[in-house]
């Protein structure tokens, strides 16, 4: 059967990103879809974008006569634009169907460009807050700032909007995992239903945890296809608690103690600053320019801020810690808060707290689907994974699965966490030659 290398060296990601975009240009038809639904007893509305060959016989169809569709998640800062350069090469260099669904919350419906306005921090005090549903506002006196200095060395200072019990947003923050599934669910049954479609999920970092739990909950969905991602929140947790153990972030070595297990409280959105930015920018420099890029520190800083000027219409706030990171104590918080609101006798409390604990595991039980195969792409300056990550800690404990899946994990000697980033010889990153290796893994039946 058809395996990908272990390593693909820089000229030859660089081969196939140039032949990716050489190739004829299908012509595409882009549709947004926003779609309410119900979950926990609130509503919610779900926005994802669709890209697709606007001439149906374009449509890619995998080896066993199923159509293929990506089901497209992005990173922690992000909407579903940030899968936009990934969704069209797929689509209009390869003819597969991609649906880049936006997290719960993330959409910007006041703006027809979905662009979000101002600052993540305004001069007032205020900051930016979810839109969960469309025209819903969560007003000021319903939360209180937090500044958090405990994982400085990898954040710098966190601002944390803290949810007061009893507010909207407080009902929000414990509910929206079940939505964020639900969402996931119904998005797939109105764009790829079953049996005619084969989908592929994709999670880009804080997007994979959820890309890999719901491969078990949608029946056709054939397998992942990851590029720069986080595990499920099990073996992430274990994988970063590894990672500090060693002395290690990434390939990169650390500079301070090793980090304490996550703790986040559910009811607290963080909210991101130019300082994630500059979390990923200072390895990235280090792994390609080496500790000389110390010595153009301020220059570096005004990249940083450069970016974050561009980046601020992104939604940049965040509370999926507490999947990807599997922090058990904060999830059935979350699950009894609801059940609270709810008025759930203790059987349905116990039921509800089971459900969010699964969100970080496989499903293991009897008759469950299987966990299909999973393709692992890394780059080569990634800040969060490294492929030692991958070969002692995530292969290993997804090999413990009974059935184990299959599961094969590939290095780029090129790209950086934000694949799709322009570099030089790169003017889209590497995401072509993502795209191309995921294609590949399809027609020669690696989910199959």
């Amino acid at each position: 059967m058809w395996e990908p290398q272990t390593y693909y060296p820089y000229e030859d990601v660089l081969a196939a990103s140039q032949a990716t975009l050489a190739m004829p240009d299908i012509p595409l038809k882009e549709t947004e879809d926003i779609f309410r639904i119900v979950a926990l007893g609130l509503p919610w509305d779900i926005g994802v974008y669709v890209t697709e060959p606007a001439d149906p016989a374009r449509a890619a169809v995998g080896p066993d006569g199923r159509k293929t569709g990506f089901l497209l998640l992005h990173g922690g800062s992000g909407d579903f634009k940030s899968m936009s350069r990934l969704a069209r090469i797929l689509a209009g260099k390869f003819g597969h169907k991609a649906m880049a669904m936006t997290f719960p919350g993330r959409h910007y419906f006041p703006d027809p460009g979905r662009d979000w306005p101002g600052d993540t921090i305004e001069q007032d005090g205020s900051v930016r807050m979810p839109i969960w549903v469309e025209g819903e506002v969560i007003t000021r006196d319903q939360y209180e700032i937090v500044r958090d200095t405990s994982m400085r060395a990898r954040y710098g200072t966190r601002t944390l909007a803290r949810a007061k019990p009893g507010t909207r947003f407080y009902d929000r923050m414990a509910a929206w995992p079940v939505a964020f599934e639900e969402g996931m669910v119904e998005a797939c049954r109105r764009h790829f239903p079953a049996p005619d479609w084969a989908i592929f999920t994709n999670g880009h970092s804080t997007g994979g945890a959820f890309s890999a739990y719901i491969t078990q909950r949608i029946p056709n969905v054939a397998g992942q296809a990851e590029i720069e991602t986080a595990p499920i929140g099990y073996i992430n947790e274990v994988k970063h608690d590894w990672s500090g153990a060693l002395g290690k972030i990434g390939s990169y070595d650390r500079v301070t103690s090793t980090p304490a297990p996550r703790f986040d409280p559910f009811n607290e959105l963080y909210i991101r600053t130019w300082r994630d930015l500059a979390r990923y920018r200072g390895p990235e420099a280090l792994g390609q320019e080496g500790p000389t890029a110390l010595m153009r520190l301020p220059w570096l800083m005004e990249e940083v801020l450069d970016t974050w000027s561009r980046s601020k219409i992104r939604p940049n706030f965040k509370a999926e810690y507490i999947v990807t990171h599997n922090v058990r104590a904060s999830l059935e918080a979350a699950a009894r808060a609801a059940a609270l609101r709810l008025g759930m006798n203790a059987q349905a409390t116990s039921d509800l707290v089971k459900r969010y604990l699964n969100y970080c595991y496989y499903d293991a039980s009897p008759g469950a689907k299987p966990v299909p195969p999973i393709l692992y792409i890394n780059s080569k300056d990634s800040r969060d994974n490294s492929p030692e990550a991958y070969s002692e800690i995530i292969l290993p404990m997804l090999a413990e699965l009974k059935p184990a899946p299959r599961v094969r994990a590939t290095q780029f000697g090129a790209g950086t966490h934000v694949y799709y980033k322009p570099e030089k010889d790169f003017p889209q990153g590497i995401t072509p030659a993502v795209a191309a290796l995921f294609n590949e893994a399809i027609a020669k039946r690696f989910y199959y």
